[in-house]
């Protein structure tokens, strides 16, 4: 956890991949791995701006975690046995919050093509929107995204592949700040949505928590 006024661009990266050799075959190790970092590096108090527009005393920057060492090593691992376990072939979201979300992937062996969702299309050269190797219909895809709130990244991600004639088989994000973001997409996708990490496990204190059980 990082106060917004004190946070310094010096901080240490963490150990070294070798060191993370015991989490790559453990998916309970690798959690905890994730949870920690997240915790870490990625948790920021202080009053903050969400991309909904809303406003909050903390914001969740999971690129501060998950690209270091020890958070990416983590999060590969987590996806690509979800992957592996829906299926998948392909694995991507809206850039740039799915990203280095979708490297981890890649990077701890899920058996999957990445690709990069556009805003919007470019005007010139080949003119996609999706970005990457070349999707198929007989591919099925894997939507992922660092921090979901309400979801409007995601779903966009989602709307975008069903225009291009996709099948969606799951979605997964890094961490869910359990404002009801989930149900929205799991509803658009029409397919399972997996948090890795919640905002109750990286922030179980935090001041609207309260508020989320009334």
């Amino acid at each position: 956890m990082v106060r917004m006024d004190r946070r310094r661009g010096d901080a240490r990266l963490g150990a070294p991949v070798s060191v993370l050799d015991a989490h790559t075959n453990d998916p309970a190790a690798a959690h905890r791995l994730l949870v920690s970092e997240l915790r870490e590096h990625a948790l920021v108090i202080g009053r903050v701006r969400l991309t909904s527009g809303a406003e909050a005393e903390y914001y969740v920057d999971a690129k501060r975690a998950i690209l270091r060492p020890p958070g990416f090593a983590a999060l590969g691992v987590l996806l690509a046995a979800q992957l592996a376990e829906w299926g998948a072939t392909a694995v991507g979201g809206m850039t740039m919050g799915a990203d280095p979300v979708a490297c981890a992937a890649l990077a701890g062996g899920a058996r999957a093509k990445a690709f990069f969702v556009r805003k919007e299309a470019k005007a010139h050269g080949l003119q996609r929107r999706v970005e990457g190797p070349p999707l198929h219909r007989s591919d099925r895809c894997v939507v992922v995204e660092d921090v979901v709130t309400t979801g409007g990244s995601t779903l966009a991600a989602i709307a975008a592949l069903k225009d291009e004639g996709r099948e969606i088989c799951g979605v997964v994000s890094v961490l869910d700040r359990l404002a009801g973001g989930g149900a929205a997409i799991e509803a658009a996708a029409g397919a399972p949505y997996r948090a890795l990490t919640t905002i109750d496990d990286v922030y179980p204190d935090r001041p609207d928590r309260d508020g989320d059980r009334a």
